[in-house]
């Protein structure tokens, strides 16, 4: 039997083993075996706990008979309650799952009056990425864990941040920026578990698969007006964010698309070019950006974007002229570089203390990015930012 189909034992069943409050003790996987949370989260809400029970989640068999035999070995011995604050990597991990509910809710139900709820989301998710916007990227760009069951969830998540850092860029007004983070939260609502399965394939789309993508921008508008939403310019970006100017895009080929359309179809594509697939590896931030401005000419919106995240944006993995490899963590800002976190050194060991460079500095200068490649540390974002506040 493979590790695919051990048996499972599912969520409901392990109410014993969660009631502590602290870290996770095993993975939990949806019904089709893909992981929704890796064993050590922390944090587990209420709602949290709702979405897992909904996508039918489950553990391995044999891990929750591990931890069973192991806490009997302990006399019954459990980890102690997770008393620790909650962060701002916490909060933004809710959100994941505040944004399933509301999609799931959107496609089950549609509602006239879940259009101020969808709102409210997207304006506490600004609010978030407003506190911390260098962190908000560095989830962008360094995405971990292959939780393919939530790609249409974090990917929404990623394109919204992108979208609301490049209008910035641009200097649009709160009403726009609202627009098209409402817009990107929202534009894959009728393709959720499409997306999903998308993302875990190891073949190209099907004939059924395309046709569905093709009519998704349509479909996800209509449910937004069927849950209230008449903002035309939010119900337009949605059933444009596929069409390019001159007919070339899809659902009806229109010849002219709206800036809101427009910006979000940018950052849909450069978020989703970075992201990891079963299929095929992420491309580097540098390569993304880099098509990107090819496919746009070179134009406003292109490069706006690229101001945006930089062009070593956090979450990169880049060399240091004094040979150091980090990761870095904040975009330049006047009077000072980019900030890098050093983690190995000339030598090649790990650098203690995780050391912050700034890369202004002749002796720290960037000389290029390092990439993604075998044996480089997993680096989770409290390791260097530590344990933001929410």
């Amino acid at each position: 039997m493979s590790a695919t189909d051990s048996p499972r034992v599912p969520l409901a069943e392990l109410a014993d083993l969660l009631a502590a409050g602290g870290p996770l003790p095993f993975k939990l996987m949806d019904s089709h075996g893909r992981l929704l949370l890796a064993a050590g989260h922390r944090g587990l809400d209420p709602r949290q706990m709702a979405a897992l029970l909904e996508r039918e989640a489950c553990a391995d068999a044999s891990e929750v008979q591990a931890v069973r035999q192991a806490r009997a070995a302990a006399g019954g011995a459990v980890s102690p309650p997770d008393t620790r604050q909650r962060t701002w990597f916490d909060r933004v991990e809710q959100q994941v799952w505040a944004l399933d509910d509301l999609l799931r809710v959107m496609g089950r139900e549609r509602l006239p009056a879940l259009a101020p709820r969808i709102t409210a989301f997207a304006d506490e998710y600004i609010a978030l990425v407003e506190r911390h916007p260098d962190a908000a990227l560095y989830l962008v760009v360094r995405q971990q864990d292959r939780r393919f069951a939530l790609y249409a969830l974090t990917h929404a998540l990623h394109t919204a941040t992108v979208c609301l850092l490049t209008a910035r860029q641009l200097a649009w007004d709160t009403a726009r920026q609202q627009c098209v983070v409402r817009a990107a939260l929202t534009m894959n609502a009728s393709i959720v578990e499409l997306q999903a399965r998308m993302a875990e394939q190891n073949e190209p789309p099907s004939k059924k698969q395309l046709e569905q993508i093709r009519a998704h921008p349509l479909q996800s508008a209509q449910m937004l007006r069927d849950c209230g939403v008449d903002d035309a310019d939010w119900l337009a970006a949605v059933e444009d964010h596929h069409e390019r100017g001159g007919g070339a895009g899809y659902p009806r080929g229109v010849a002219e698309v709206g800036d809101v359309a427009h910006l979000l179809r940018a950052a849909d594509v450069f978020t989703a070019k970075i992201s990891p697939r079963a299929l095929r590896a992420p491309l580097s931030p540098q390569m993304a950006a880099r098509q990107l401005f090819q496919e746009e000419q070179g134009g406003p919106f292109a490069a706006a974007l690229i101001r945006a995240v930089g062009v070593y944006p956090p979450g990169d993995w880049v060399w240091l002229k004094s040979g150091e490899a980090g990761i870095v963590v904040q975009r330049a800002v006047p009077g000072r570089g980019a900030l890098v976190v050093a983690l190995i050194g000339a030598n090649g060991k790990v650098v203690p203390g995780t050391p912050r460079r700034d890369t202004a500095q002749a002796e720290f200068t960037i000389t290029g990015p390092l990439g993604e490649r075998p044996g480089l540390p997993r680096v989770l974002p409290e390791q260097v930012y530590g344990l933001l506040e929410g």
